[in-house]
């Protein structure tokens, strides 16, 4: 009777360990998104518990004037990139004109210039005692600013340009890509119909693409949302800035909590209408969607229109700053260059790689478990865990620094009661709250690259690999990831480059005396010293460079052209 059941166990026990090894992908995906949602749930528990209440008096007070101004600037700063994203991507995709296939990726270049750097760059040439206004004062014999009118930089209008310059490129990626998807047979119908090019892009193309474009929109005002730099050099009373007020100069945590949940509400509202924009359009793939675009042919005026709406905005927000920052980086090389420059680089480098490979480590951890359990359960966690990318990093800095100076308080008193020994603050006063921040930020860039990978590859791939035994661990090692290297590549670039440029959770949960790049650049702005912040600056704006040349290659490649 032994035998019979030894020989008949391995077969039976065989599912039964691939079912219980991919029920632990399924647990060890429910414990990251409980980790990851933590902030989140922090946040509005001190928003809704604080220990001194002081709603009423910034109800009374402050709140109305950083809603009416982040209200204002995020209008701005989406009618900007709504302009310029949707005609520079029918430009370069429709359009024949010279420079055009120099400009599909040059359109991107904005990208990998953070805003707080392009305020102080434009500050530094157009305040009163820059190149511009001197230049216009000795051309014109000018002698003080009673003498002549100029626009204020460092207002709420110069902060939405600002913004608006290098965020466009959001805009204009998924407007592109949607207008490479599109049949060119709806163009040659129109086209047919009478209709113009214009005509043809707001009654045929801008309708089937508002999916797209309301998803980039999102993206573009959530980015606004999360501005601290730009804002308060710039001295824009918004929510963020609002919050950094609340926190670190009146020093009350609950009501910068409460400002938090007030900018979680404006991010639940983006998110919520992006989705409604879209609740009824479903779209499918036409059989002539990989056919060659015939690009439309133009006067001569005309291309040169194209050529200036698509020069315009690389020069504003790329040209104009990479060459002032280099001038700046070459002329001051020997001050910049010092101990704490290579120190505060290495930090960078430091926080922002680790990042990456624990994103890239959890995102395929979620994405495999996702592909083992299609559940609407995994769906959910999917999603919670994607909540830290419209977390703006203000909000995010909040809700990480409390659970982790709470663990660290419980911990040393243990230590104290037990052993005699403080342990400090281990994880609120280290760089491992930076490097929490970062993942639960930018979770969603990787978690959401691989999961899209994964879904290109055939379940046949995994029941091969299955029926020769492999457990459901060294299917991924041996199959999956060897397909999803490139993905997993520029996932990690993409997460790189954010973190380089994040700066208001740097700047709340960095430990004593440790400074990034980004907050090393915020200090010399801050104390007006723009000439010193240009060696540091100039170095994040060249490692947000590759990145964007891969994004535009893998969407030029996506479509054939005639």
């Amino acid at each position: 009777m032994s035998e019979v059941a030894t020989s008949v166990n391995p077969g039976l026990t065989q599912p039964l360990l691939a079912k219980r090894t991919s029920r632990r992908w399924l647990v060890s995906a429910a414990l990251t998104t409980a980790i990851v949602a933590l902030p989140v749930l922090t946040v509005i528990f001190l928003a809704f518990f604080p220990e001194e209440n002081i709603w009423p008096h910034l109800l009374d007070t402050t709140l109305p004037r950083y809603l009416v101004t982040t209200i204002k600037l995020m209008a701005g700063v989406g009618a900007i990139t709504l302009v310029i994203g949707l005609a520079t991507a029918w430009a370069v995709t429709m359009c024949e004109f010279p420079g055009r296939k120099f400009f599909e990726w040059a359109m991107l270049l904005p990208f990998a210039v953070p805003a707080y750097v392009i305020a102080y760059v434009y500050t530094s040439l157009l305040d009163y005692a820059g190149p511009v206004q001197g230049a216009l004062r000795e051309v014109f014999g000018w002698t003080s600013a009673a003498d002549y009118w100029f626009p204020e930089i460092r207002s709420l209008e110069g902060a939405t340009l600002m913004i608006g310059l290098v965020l466009y490129p959001y805009v204009y990626l998924l407007a592109r890509a949607a207008f490479l998807e599109q049949s060119p047979s709806l163009f040659a119908v129109s086209r047919s119909l009478g209709h113009s090019a214009l005509s043809t892009f707001f009654k045929v193309v801008l309708p089937i693409a508002r999916p797209a474009v309301a998803v980039g929109l999102s993206l573009v005002l959530m980015e606004t949302l999360n501005d601290f730099g730009t804002v308060d050099f710039f001295a824009v009373q918004t929510l963020t800035a609002g919050l950094f007020d609340t926190w670190m100069n009146l020093g009350n945590l609950g009501g910068a909590a409460q400002i938090a949940t007030t900018m979680l509400i404006f991010v639940v509202i983006l998110v919520t209408l992006e989705r409604y924009s879209r609740r009824r359009q479903q779209q499918f793939a036409a059989r002539d969607n990989r056919d060659p675009i015939r690009r439309f042919t133009m006067s001569f005026p005309r291309q040169l229109i194209c050529v200036a709406v698509c020069a315009v905005p690389v020069v504003l927000g790329f040209v104009i700053p990479g060459v002032t920052l280099s001038v700046y980086a070459w002329e001051y090389f020997g001050e910049s260059w010092n101990p704490d420059f290579v120190r505060n680089t290495f930090n960078s480098l430091f926080l922002s790689g680790t990042a990456a490979l624990t994103t890239l480590l959890i995102g395929v951890t979620l994405a495999y478990s996702r592909r083992l359990h299609n559940t609407r359960g995994m769906q959910v966690l999917m999603r919670l865990s994607s909540l830290g990318y419209a977390m703006p990093g203000a909000v995010l800095a909040v809700g990480v620094i409390v659970p982790l100076a709470g663990f660290d308080n419980w911990l040393d008193s243990l230590m104290r009661d037990y052993f005699g020994v403080s342990t400090g603050l281990l994880l609120s006063g280290s760089a491992f709250a930076i490097v929490f921040a970062y993942t639960v930020r930018f979770l969603a860039v990787s978690a959401g690259s691989v999961e899209s990978a994964l879904q290109k590859i055939t379940p046949s791939m995994d029941m091969a690999s299955r029926s020769l035994g492999n457990s459901p661990g060294k299917t991924l090692v041996k199959v999956h990831l060897p397909m999803l290297r490139g993905t997993l590549v520029t996932a990690a670039l993409v997460v790189f480059v954010d973190c380089m440029k994040e700066l208001p959770a740097t700047l709340i949960l960095r430990p004593f005396n440790f400074e990034t790049l980004a907050t090393y650049v915020y200090q010399f702005a801050s104390d007006e010293r723009l000439y010193h912040s240009a060696l540091p600056a100039l170095i994040i704006v060249l490692a947000g460079i590759i990145p964007i040349i891969l994004m535009s290659r893998s969407i030029s490649n996506s479509r054939s052209m005639a």
